[in-house]
Parts: structure tokens; sequence; C-alpha cells
């Protein structure tokens, strides 16, 4: 057979394999990931690729490989939910790097973890100040969870004693210029309704709208395809 159309059929074979067996193994996002997990992901998906373009060797030995490092992938997955002390041997566990304003840097050692990558996380928090803070914790996908002391928390409206008001999900009614019937339903409207809230805006059909959403407030969101927008704020 051609070598460009083996590979063809072995990228066909290697994408959906490689689609199913992620979709099996769960909707994680991959800022969740641990170092492990991260580095797992990108093995089946090198698996994968040599699947497809290995033709030196039969493409079924590379396919079962793929199954095999999915399925234990799966199986960890499993045990780590079951047995959260595995979890900590496996992922580790969060490591605390700052209390009460005081870096820890026998923890920063422990992980390898510079002053700088500290600071960068911090100031990603809109932390410049590491007074301010009451606890720092690393956690196992390697984000920096902080924690505020009281006195520099953002004031809140309970804080206040200030009821608001309940804020829900917004529901989409137009998306890409087509009208979400199914969404107009659930809110209790119709199309009649949708179009005579476009023409009060100038608008004449949905084709011209990029989305329109509806708050819990009633409150309607139209962005439209034309912006008229100066082109030195773009």
């Amino acid at each position: 057979m051609n070598e460009s159309l083996v590979v063809i059929v072995r990228g066909i074979i290697g994408f959906f394999s490689l689609l199913i067996f992620t979709r099996f193994l769960g909707k994680q996002q991959v800022s969740q990931l641990t170092l492990f997990e991260y580095i797992l992901g990108i093995t089946i998906g090198s698996m994968a690729a040599t699947l497809t373009t290995d033709l030196s060797s039969a493409a079924w030995p590379h396919w079962i490989g793929l199954l095999v490092w999915t399925i234990l992938v799966f199986l960890v997955q499993v045990l780590t939910l079951k047995y959260p002390r595995l979890s900590e041997y496996i992922n580790g566990r969060p490591q605390v790097l700052i209390v009460n304003g005081k870096i820890l840097e026998k923890n920063l050692k422990k992980l390898r973890y510079s002053l700088y990558d500290l600071l960068e996380q911090l100031r990603i928090n809109n932390i410049f100040d590491i007074s301010q803070v009451e606890f720092a914790v690393l956690e196992t996908n390697g984000n920096l969870t902080v924690l505020k002391k009281s006195q520099f928390q953002s004031l809140t409206p309970k804080d206040m004693n200030i009821s608001t008001n309940y804020v829900g999900l917004s529901t989409e009614l137009i998306y890409n210029g087509v009208v979400m019937g199914h969404n107009l339903k659930k809110v209790s409207l119709d199309e009649k309704w949708l179009d005579s809230q476009l023409k009060t805006r100038g608008i004449k059909s949905p084709l011209e709208v990029y989305l329109a959403m509806l708050n819990t407030t009633g409150e309607l969101y139209i962005d439209l395809y034309k912006d008229h927008l100066d082109n030195s704020m773009v």
C-alpha cells in the first residue's frame, strides 16, 4: 500500500483512538492537572503520533500500547480517588509557603521553588506586599492559592449588611446569528418578542448579531458583528 495512504489511515485511527480515550479519562482541565498527569498526557499523545508515522513496525502494537497506557491512567485516577493517601504519594500534596507574612524557606527549598517564582505568583494574585499575606499554599497543579490578612481583604456587601439581588446564569438567545429557540422557550419567551427587542435597537435581523444574552433581571445584552469602534481603540 502507498506510504501516504498508510499514514492517512493510521492518522485517522490514532486521532479517533485518542479522542475516545481522552473522553474516557474525563474532562479535567489542563490547569487542574498535576505534573505527573501532564506528563502522562504528553506520553499518550506521543504514542498516538508514533502510531501514525512509524511505518517501520505494525500499527497494532502501537495501538495496544496506547490502550494499555490509557487503562493505567484510568486505574491511577480511580485509585487516587478511592485512596487519598495514595494520591498524596503520586501527586504530592499542597505545601504552605507563607504564614503570617513570613516565607517558609525550607518548604521552598524542598519543592525547588525559587523566590522569583513565588513573587511572580503573588503578583498574579494582585499581591505586591508579602506582609499582607496570611497564608500562601502551593497546590499540586502548580498554582499558588493566597489568603490575605483580614484587614487587607476586599469589603463585601455582607460585611456592610447590604442586601443583594440574586444573580444567576444568563441565557444565550442568539449565537453567531442563529436564534436559540430552545433557550427562548426556557425563559418563556418567543421569537416575536426577540424581534421586537432587536427592532427597538435598530437591528433588522438576527444575522447582524454575534451574541445576545438575557440575564436573570431581564436585561438583554447584544453584541453585533459591526462594533463601530474607533480603529485607535482596537
